[in-house]
């Protein structure tokens, strides 16, 4: 609900502390739902439960769990998934990521940060986790008012992490890390790349963060991989990645664009190219620089591959609409001279379901292009 929605001189904002929980009614006095609520945000109050018999509280938090792990348990033989995906999972400003026994988290508004010791409590209760850690050290907690920081509840905080993707085993950086850790949500689309590239295919995994897409490839009939990221910490889980499932990886520490335009430069050239870079749109406003760094990158990339090649693009900008991300790679293909057939569209994986209403809970575009020249 926004701020401007509210009847200030029958209930003022001001009258709430951040995070605090309250009944919302209609005008007509009906019952809407119970909600948390922030006065000093655009969106003041984001509704939790819209059943008067189940107020918010650990029955509720809960029963929004259980749900939760019940879609997880079927989709994945492993525990290792997103456990919780907010909105879509009916737990607003909430995110879990789910490493075996290992629980990380991430809180985004002050409504469900007063809500953590409540989370905490159902979580134990329902998973009984060995290791549970708050990475609350995105930028959105500053629009809510809330602090940076990473703790950590039931024993030190460990380097790394273990995962387990498609039957792959994998290290990642936790406190070092992005996000929580690990991009749950590519996995599909990297079960996905596995039945259109040929056997035998160069690979370049550009923005490769640890590694996942190169050695995905390699462990199903990839030839060889090369990794570009400007992260030498990320190379170094790389490397410690293809060691552990027994494949070689160069790795090269640059700016992707710059590698990109180096590549062309040597005369290099690939069967596979992935481009799964970080978010160029973080607002609207970001839209026309955004977009010409997308299509910046798909033609340098375009460059690098063979007739017959595939390039795999993707963007994570949810301000990028999943019509406009083709519109570029086309651009881009005529700047780079060649043409190129979309042969599937993929999303983010299914333990990031779509709320319908929700349109921000769908963010991530993946399309497969076959390129001819």
């Amino acid at each position: 609900m926004f701020s401007n929605e509210v009847d200030n001189d029958s209930t003022p904002l001001t009258r709430f502390e951040r995070g605090s929980l309250a009944r919302l009614h209609s005008s007509r006095d009906q019952f809407i739902g119970f909600a948390y609520v922030n006065p000093h945000a655009l969106i003041c109050a984001r509704i939790l439960s819209r059943d008067v018999n189940q107020p918010i509280g650990v029955p509720l938090l809960l029963k929004r769990l259980r749900t939760a792990l019940a879609l997880r348990e079927r989709l994945y033989a492993a525990p290792y998934y997103r456990l919780l995906y907010g909105d879509a999972d009916g737990l607003p400003g909430l995110v879990i990521d789910r490493y075996g026994d290992v629980l990380v988290g991430q809180i985004a508004t002050a409504g469900m940060e007063a809500l953590r010791p409540m989370i905490e409590q159902a979580l134990y209760l329902m998973l009984n986790p060995k290791l549970l850690v708050w990475k609350n050290d995105s930028s959105a907690r500053e629009l809510e008012g809330l602090p940076r920081e990473v703790q950590v509840v039931g024993a030190e905080l460990p380097e790394e992490l273990e995962v387990i993707e498609n039957g792959i085993t994998y290290s990642a950086p936790l406190a070092a890390g992005q996000k929580t850790g690990w991009f749950y949500d590519q996995a599909a689309n990297r079960q996905r790349l596995h039945r259109l590239m040929g056997k035998g295919a160069r690979v370049l995994d550009v923005c490769s963060y640890v590694g996942a897409w190169a050695i995905s490839a390699l462990k199903n009939g990839a030839s060889e991989a090369l990794c570009i990221d400007s992260s030498e910490r990320a190379l170094e889980f790389a490397a410690k990645n293809a060691a552990r499932n027994g494949v070689t990886l160069p790795l090269r520490k640059a700016d992707a664009f710059d590698a990109l335009a180096a590549l062309h430069a040597e005369g290099r050239r690939f069967d596979v190219v992935i481009v799964d870079p970080p978010a160029f749109i973080k607002r609207k406003r970001d839209l026309p620089q955004g977009e010409a760094a997308y299509r910046k990158m798909n033609q340098l990339a375009l460059r690098l591959l063979d007739h017959d090649g595939l390039l795999v693009s993707c963007s994570c900008s949810y301000h990028l609409g999943f019509d406009e991300l083709p519109e570029i790679i086309q651009s881009a293909a005529r700047h780079a001279d060649c043409d190129v057939q979309i042969l599937e569209a993929g999303g983010q994986s299914p333990d990031h379901p779509v709320h319908p209403a929700i349109r921000e809970t769908r963010y991530l575009k993946a399309f497969f292009c076959r390129v001819t020249r």
